[in-house]
């Protein structure tokens, strides 16, 4: 069986991402910052999970819906320890 996969050429930054100026740092992509990000992110795009028969688009569907459901939920729901910092003395 043969199949392409795609290739995302990647430009190597050879500065410090901390002195871009505002408009230079927009145009850098960067990984998603949460997990609500990142099953979102998949939710978009898992084409590249589908090729070559390895994983069929229920088993992403499940899996995403399992992370959303077990871990992203109950976590949104909760108060973090710096919320407690801010506000439990008031």
């Amino acid at each position: 069986m043969e199949f392409a996969i795609r290739s995302i050429p990647v430009i190597p930054l050879i500065r410090d991402l901390y002195e871009f100026e505002a408009e230079e740092a927009a145009k850098v992509k960067s990984t998603p910052g949460s997990l609500g990000e990142v099953l979102d992110a998949l939710e978009k795009d898992h084409d590249w999970l589908l090729v070559g028969d390895v994983f069929t688009p229920d088993v992403i569907e499940t899996w995403i819906t399992y992370k959303q459901d077990r871990e992203l939920a109950p976590v949104n729901l909760r108060p973090v320890p710096h919320e407690f910092f801010l506000y439990f003395d008031l």
